[in-house]
Parts: structure tokens; sequence; C-alpha cells
């Protein structure tokens, strides 16, 4: 590896955590709930993926199928998940978020993102700019990669 590439891997590895971490606790506080992170993932996972079953999930997660039953257990009992049929094969189940809890990760969501912008605005334009730029070349990185690693599985 090139000692740029090194210097950009290593700023990866110890910027992500950070930013996400800050992430995390303004969606908790943005809130106001005693919602935990993987419950917060949890509804954020199936906003983004109609349809997904507890196999997706527990993936999606790293945890075992018996941990994320219980998960989704306590997220179903406080009227924020639902089990529904799949449309598609009647001995699936699959999670769908209620309106509630799309109320409250949406909450979270733009908590979240107010915070992001708040702690972007003292940069200049050219910053931001260079800030973008990189992101749109990140982003198609991951996402294949991320593709490329469950095609393999």
């Amino acid at each position: 590896m090139s000692t740029l590439l090194d210097t950009c891997a290593h700023g990866l590895m110890e910027t992500t955590p950070k930013i996400m971490q800050s992430i995390r606790m303004e969606m908790r506080l943005g809130h106001g709930s005693d919602l935990s992170i993987p419950q917060f993932r949890t509804l954020r996972f199936i906003q983004r993926s109609p349809d997904s079953s507890l196999s997706d999930l527990a993936d999606h997660l790293g945890l075992t199928l018996p941990s994320v039953s219980k998960l989704v257990d306590g997220l179903v009992k406080q009227a924020f998940v639902s089990r529904q049929e799949s449309s598609t094969d009647r001995r699936r189940l699959t999670l769908v978020l209620t309106k509630t809890g799309e109320t409250i990760i949406n909450s979270a969501r733009a908590s979240a993102l107010a915070h992001l912008a708040r702690t972007l605005g003292s940069l200049s334009n050219e910053d931001l700019k260079t800030i973008h730029q990189a992101l749109e070349l990140l982003n198609p990185l991951f996402i294949s990669h991320g593709r490329q690693k469950l095609a393999k599985v």
C-alpha cells in the first residue's frame, strides 16, 4: 500500500467511529427515548429493508436468531414493530414498522441530521464541497463491498 493510501485508510478507521458515536448519541437524545442502539439499528434496518425477516436482521446486526427474536419481541410489545405474513410466502414472517416506530425513527434521524449540519456548519463552503466529493467517492465503494460480501455467502 502507498503511504497516502495507508493514511486514508487509517483516517477512516479513526474518524468513522467518532462520527457514528456522535450520530448515535444525537439519535437517542433527539427522541428522548430509552431505546438501545441495537433497537434503533433494528428500526432503521426494517425501515430501509421492507419485507425483511428475523434472519435478515440477525445477519445485519451480527446477532444470533434467538437474540434478535428477543430484541424484536420487545419492539413488538412497545408497538414499534409488527410481524406480518409475507406477501410472497405464507410460511415466512416479515418485520414491518408501525406508525409509532416510523415516527420514532424519523424523529431521531431528523435530530441527528440537524446535529450533523450544526457540526459541519463551522466549515467553509470549500471544505464542505471536499467532504461531499469524498462521500460521493466512498459511498459506491462500500455499497458494492457489502453486496460482494453477501454474494459470497
